[in-house]
């Protein structure tokens, strides 16, 4: 390998580039449509068609053929791109017609569209720089959100007119508000009618929320960029709902509840799902686009939270409802008022309902996410190997992508009606590691984990300094059957360390109750787990684990979590990096923290509870604090004043400020050099050679 791993795993954006991705299907089948970078290590995503008839693929879009400068991004696409967690430039994202034979995306704040069986591109004059093109579904429309108003653009007649302008500064139609885009994966403020004649469009008005301000110490020339952030018990954005038609007619959606969590609107009913402050319940409505009532289909409940999960509502062609819902312990399929799936099998999210059949994944076991089908009548497992997978389906044709432990990368692959398969290839880079993750259950909880030895390192014949790498807080997983999941794990256990990755109470794939385990502290359990685990994975491994040399490292809650470390427990933990830390939940958004926590006014013990500051003065191992100065999602407020409460309290630590980074380190040059740097620090601070 020519590169170094942290040189190529940062040019690589964590080898996502290359790898197939953002797949449509065409209802007849005949071509599916995806996103692929043109190398591994080119970040310029393009649009690409597989001929299902000929195996052939196409490049549809090149947008360096277009000129399309992508550093010049209009601020709410930055946005919209750091919410998603959207590493790569080009085509990030598109939309088709129903009939997928017109595509539409947006370039450096331009709109394109594509016409699929010319393989031609134009690009449509805007008043502004333009976010989140959608075709209408008879595709003779474009509509897209420029200067916070929805606009939508005639592709024949080339007429372009506002549908909803902004009454002021603080107000968008058809745009995601922060919480929506961040905490209940809703990246969109606007559904087309399947009929192409109105939309229902989401009004935002942030003028409730807080101003906080995001300034750049390194370029005190730079006004710092104001931010309105909704942080724990503060008010939120103030949502509505529209039916706005072609024609001009505008009729209001009301709706009591707090959050909008989705909508969707298809041939068999236009639908709403709402979540109180609170979030314990969850409520289904169909609306009546004509006078905008609403009517309750479906309430969930639940005394600690009710979960969001995505795909969900749809219907089968019949018209029956397709939903996910908590019941007897698991979180079940259910199709009407039958549940579908059994108490043991905890449902991810559903992917696809083409006609009658619907595509979910789900897990049995926590470490695999694997695809299933119902077809009306069965319950079929779609993968049968150990592995991490997910898929799309329309006319009977299916894209299966599949992580395993024994296969490097993503692999895609189109399956025809006739069984007959086509591989999509990824072009990613290989990693160039020899994986040794051995997975299993440990403590006394049997808590999945993840053990990385050095691959020279032989059982049993040397103690090796322990580093735990867990993201260990809801709604993410670290320990799966992927390898994906273990590249930078293995790169420092070739460093010479014993790598454990835990997922302990809070995390998803074990149902409903152990997610909730984290209710009212997020601090206790999960670093009781990690404890828990580390000494029952010791007990496995007697003669590899050196449980004298304990270090962790994290990154956002994980942050968090490695800070909590060493502060509580310093008698197991001899070292911790802390990247990007909640330390204080209060300053963290309202819908993930007051999940979780509840209102910091009514229950301030509970936060405190939570909060690092209060455990500065007991410090007294070395500490790491790296932060982006960017961030405005964990706000670098959150390092600097658990920074600020050590120094008070004279305790040394040590702070790493990244300049111009935001939660994600996509910059080259910051990620390859934080990962040595990271490994200089767990040396030094272990008394490590």
């Amino acid at each position: 390998m020519s590169e170094s791993f942290p040189r190529l795993h940062a040019r690589t954006r964590r080898f996502t580039l290359g790898v197939p991705r953002g797949f449509t299907i065409s209802p007849d089948g005949a071509r599916v449509l995806f996103l692929r970078t043109q190398s591994g290590t080119d970040p310029v995503t393009c649009l690409w068609e597989l001929d299902t008839a000929t195996h052939v693929e196409r490049l549809l879009v090149d947008p360096r053929a277009l000129d399309a400068d992508d550093e010049n991004l209009p601020p709410e696409e930055r946005a919209r791109r750091e919410r998603s967690r959207e590493q790569a430039g080009g085509v990030v994202a598109y939309a088709t017609d129903s009939a997928v034979t017109t595509a539409a995306f947006a370039l450096s704040g331009g709109l394109y569209v594509t016409d699929v069986a010319e393989g031609a591109t134009r690009r449509l004059e805007t008043p502004g720089a333009v976010i989140d093109p959608r075709l209408s579904p008879d595709g003779r429309l474009v509509a897209y959100v420029t200067g916070g108003g929805l606009r939508v653009h005639d592709l024949a007649t080339g007429d372009d007119r506002a549908l909803a302008e902004p009454e002021g500064d603080t107000v968008t139609y058809g745009l995601a508000e922060f919480i929506a885009a961040e905490e209940m994966d809703r990246h969109r403020g606007y559904w087309w009618a399947p009929g192409s004649d109105a939309l229902l469009v989401e009004r935002a008005d942030e003028a409730p929320v807080q101003t906080w301000y995001i300034a750049d110490p390194a370029n005190p020339d730079r006004a710092a960029v104001p931010q309105r952030y909704p942080a724990a018990g503060t008010p939120n954005a103030r949502t509505e709902l529209f039916v706005i038609g072609l024609d001009g007619s505008r009729v209001a959606v009301p709706f009591e509840d707090e959050y909008l969590t989705t909508a969707a609107w298809d041939s068999h009913a236009l639908s709403i799902v709402t979540m109180p402050r609170d979030q314990k319940a969850l409520r289904l409505f169909t609306v009546d686009p004509a006078t905008g009532a609403a009517t309750l289909l479906r309430e969930d409940t639940d005394d600690a939270w009710v979960e969001i999960v995505t795909g969900v509502p749809g219907h089968l062609d019949d018209g029956s409802l397709v939903w996910v819902a908590d019941d007897e312990g698991g979180r079940r399929l259910f199709v009407g008022d039958r549940a579908i799936t059994p108490p043991t099998l905890q449902v991810r999210d559903v992917l696809d309902i083409d006609r009658d059949t619907v595509l979910f994944r789900a897990s049995g076991d926590p470490t695999e996410i694997q695809l299933w089908t119902w077809d009306g009548h069965s319950l079929m497992p779609v993968s049968t190997s150990s592995g991490v997978y997910s898929g799309r389906l329309s006319g009977g044709v299916g894209v299966l992508t599949e992580q395993s432990l024994e296969k490097e990368g993503v692999s895609a692959t189109v399956v025809l009606p006739s069984g007959m398969t086509i591989p999509i290839p990824s072009l990613a880079e290989r990693p160039g590691l020899d994986l040794r993750v051995h997975l299993g259950r440990a403590g006394t909880r049997e808590l999945s984990t993840a053990v990385v030895f050095p691959s020279w390192h032989e059982p049993g014949s040397r103690k090796l300094p322990v580093l735990l790498d867990p993201y260990g807080g809801p709604h993410a997983q670290r320990v799966l059957a992927a390898q994906g999941m273990y590249l930078t794990s293995q790169w420092f256990a070739e460093q010479g360390f014993a790598v454990v990755v835990i997922d302990g109470r809070g995390t998803p794939g074990r149902g409903p109750a152990f997610e909730r385990a984290v209710l009212n502290d997020l601090a206790t359990p999960v670093l009781d787990d990690q404890i828990d685990a580390l000494q029952g994975v010791a007990q496995q491994y007697p003669d590899d684990l050196d449980l004298s040399k304990v270090a962790i490292r994290g990154w956002s809650f994980g942050g968090f979590l490695a800070a909590l470390a060493v502060l509580r427990r310093p008698d197991v933990f001899h070292a911790a990096i802390a990247g990007a830390p909640v330390t204080d939940w209060r300053l963290y958004d309202t819908c993930y923290t007051e999940r979780y926590l509840g209102d910091p006014a009514v229950q301030p013990e509970v936060y405190d509870q939570s909060s690092l500051f209060a455990d500065a003065a007991k410090l007294d191992r070395p500490l790491l604090l790296v932060h982006g100065l960017a961030d405005d999602n964990v706000v670098a407020a959150h390092t600097l004043r658990l920074s600020s409460a050590l120094l008070a309290a004279g305790r040394p630590h040590t702070v790493l400020p990244l300049s111009g980074v935001t939660h994600m380190t996509p910059q080259e040059v910051v990620a390859e050099n934080l990962l040595l740097l990271q490994v200089d620090f767990l040396k030094k601070a272990l008394g490590l050679a």
